[in-house]
């Protein structure tokens, strides 16, 4: 399968004001992500993300390294036609309503006549906004506001799409929709690159998961990769409560039991998310 984003050895580092040295906010910095895939990024605040994020965007330049947008390197501004994004608290003109600013962000790749009224019509369903295609965006609740910034980011029709935060300050509903719509996209066929404080939502959702720290990508894999404790082992049986004391007070025989299933055991995204951030301490 070919690769939706490619991050080779990404540095990104900033000056700091009346001091010659500078700031590493990201230090070398690689992954990859197939076509179709939802990969996550998670770290505290401060660890990188956004600005992995926003070097894949062409919104900053590496000072080192290099990121490509399905081949193509993200300097360059043709690597963003095939991109949506939605920032972490996304701004839209207040006196517009939903409609007039999927029209404008319509305009601006392009889009016009039956076509762009046919495509709003069908991204305002998409996200449940149809019944506030006329209210002004100033009046929309955060939940709304990260819908129809999700909108505006698939209104030119992106196969990839980098989320920063799809679901902060959205309350329980809001963000079950919009991870709801996140899986709709997948099927779909888009390309997902989100980051978000949320591990269970991640842990619901991603295929791949990178977990960054203090600008370093510490660990990466698929999520059954990351949560399997492989120095574990666990055997499930079912049996009556007598074979089950014999069993525990010999541990020598499994006569009388039934193995229900046998394996390493899992832990959740967040306890290794906490895990690591103490040993990052």
């Amino acid at each position: 399968m070919s690769l939706a984003v490619e991050i080779d050895q990404l540095t990104k580092e900033f000056p700091t004001p009346f001091r010659r040295e500078k700031i590493e906010a990201v230090k070398g910095v690689s992954l990859s992500i197939e076509e179709g895939q939802i990969y996550g990024l998670i770290g505290p605040n401060g660890s990188g993300k956004s600005t992995t994020m926003k070097a894949l965007l062409g919104l900053l330049a590496p000072t080192s390294g290099t990121c490509r947008i399905f081949g193509r390197d993200s300097v360059k501004v043709d690597s963003r036609q095939d991109v949506g994004y939605v920032p972490e608290n996304p701004y839209f003109y207040k006196h517009l309503t939903g409609e007039e600013t999927l029209k404008f962000y319509g305009k601006l790749c392009g889009l016009s006549g039956a076509f762009l009224k046919g495509r709003i019509t069908d991204l305002l369903e998409q996200v449940s906004l149809t019944h506030a295609r006329k209210q002004k965006v100033g009046t929309y609740s955060k939940g709304m506001l990260q819908r129809i910034g999700l909108a505006q980011a698939l209104i030119h029709e992106p196969r990839l799409l980098i989320l920063d935060e799809p679901t902060a300050g959205v309350d329980p509903v809001g963000s079950r929709e919009i991870r709801d719509l996140i899986l709709e996209l997948k099927e779909a066929g888009k390309t997902v690159f989100l980051c978000s404080h949320l591990l269970e939502q991640v842990q619901a959702i991603c295929d791949r998961v990178g977990i960054i720290f203090n600008g370093e990508l510490k660990r990466e894999g698929t999520l059954e990769e990351l949560i399997t404790l492989k120095e574990q082992f666990e055997i499930v049986v079912k049996g009556d409560a007598e074979s089950q004391a014999k069993l525990l007070a010999t541990a020598e025989e499994f006569r009388g039991l039934e193995v229900v299933s046998s394996g390493s055991p899992k832990t959740s995204l967040e306890s290794l998310f906490i895990q690591m951030s103490k040993e990052e301490k």
